[in-house]
C-alpha cells in the first residue's frame, strides 16, 4: 500500500523487494516527523501496477526501518503529474496517459 504525503519532500519504501533497480551506493539521512532521523540505503525506481498499466516512480528512497511507502505529492507535481483532491475524492493524471487513478 502506498500513501501520498503531501509533506514529505521524496518517496520511500522500506520494503526492498518493490525496486526494480536501485543505486545502493546513494547514502542520506530523513528527518522525519517529531525530528526522527531515518538512514537511507539507496534510491532508486519502483513500478507500480495502477488499474492493469504499469507506472515507474523514479527517485525512491529505500528507508530500510520505513514500514510505510509514501509517495510524496511534491516530487510527482515536480515530474508533471496533476494530483487533484475534489469532494473526498483523489484524483491523479498524467500529461500523456490522461488519468491514472
Amino acid at each position: 500500500m502506498w500513501f501520498l504525503d503531501s509533506g514529505c519532500s521524496n518517496h520511500m519504501c522500506g520494503d526492498k523487494s518493490k525496486f526494480n533497480e536501485m543505486d545502493e551506493l546513494f547514502k542520506h539521512v530523513v528527518k522525519l516527523g517529531y525530528n526522527t532521523k531515518m538512514s537511507v540505503f539507496g534510491k532508486g525506481n519502483v513500478k507500480l501496477n495502477i488499474n492493469v498499466a504499469i507506472h515507474v516512480i523514479q527517485d525512491v528512497f529505500y528507508v530500510l526501518e520505513f514500514k510505510n511507502n509514501i509517495l510524496s505529492i511534491g516530487q510527482q507535481q515536480e515530474k508533471g503529474i496533476i494530483i487533484m483532491f475534489n469532494s473526498g475524492m483523489c484524483n491523479i493524471y498524467h500529461l500523456q496517459k490522461g488519468l491514472v487513478l
